[in-house]
């Protein structure tokens, strides 16, 4: 079951990315402010839940936030700064977007940097203890998978329709034959 807030008396903002372990494509960070009563049958961690059930939770949970943004960090950001301050990055991107400001950030895993000075708190697996954390990776998710679905169609011989641009085998040996695409990225390893 999860949690609707950390701290009941303010606007709280829930934040996760998407992507971070590809090898190719942007890292998505979401922000999400949910109403206190906000109600949502089936709401968990995007990784626990069927592409179709995360599809069908996306359009409540944007109807229904009080405040949402995605922010997409792209992969030459990713090379530039390293995979946890483009995630972090992407987080303040997310939280800047948004048309409320929060009064406590919640954040998945164990790493932010503070924004602003608003008060945050990082959740390890947060994405599967607190509604705003949950909604957020469902956001993130969602959006990321929709563009690399639009990029699997110009890229068409790497799967990513499938694999969402994560190291697969399929994924790893279309790079071997065919090397890599401009959404690569570079200081990844591949194998």
């Amino acid at each position: 079951m999860l949690e609707p807030y950390m701290h009941k008396e303010l606007i709280e903002a829930g934040c996760d990315e998407a992507g971070r372990g590809c090898l190719c494509g942007p890292v998505a960070c979401a922000a999400v402010i949910l109403p206190s009563d906000f109600s949502c049958p089936g709401l968990d961690d995007s990784k626990k839940l069927s592409e179709k059930k995360r599809e069908q939770l996306r359009p409540i949970i944007e109807e229904k936030a009080l405040a949402w943004a995605v922010v997409m960090v792209s992969p030459e950001e990713i090379d530039e700064i390293n995979i946890l301050n483009a995630s972090i990055l992407g987080m303040h991107r997310a939280l800047e977007a948004l048309k409320l400001t929060p009064g406590h950030i919640l954040v998945d895993g164990n790493r932010f940097k503070p924004f602003k000075e608003i008060p945050h708190t990082t959740v390890v697996k947060g994405d599967g203890k607190y509604m705003s954390i949950a909604a957020a990776s469902i956001l993130a998710k969602t959006h990321r998978d929709e563009l690399m679905n639009r990029l699997a169609e110009e890229f068409p011989g790497y799967d990513w329709k499938i694999n969402k641009g994560y190291p697969t085998k399929a994924h790893r040996d279309a790079i071997a034959l065919l090397g890599l695409t401009p959404h690569h990225r570079k200081t990844f390893k591949v194998k």
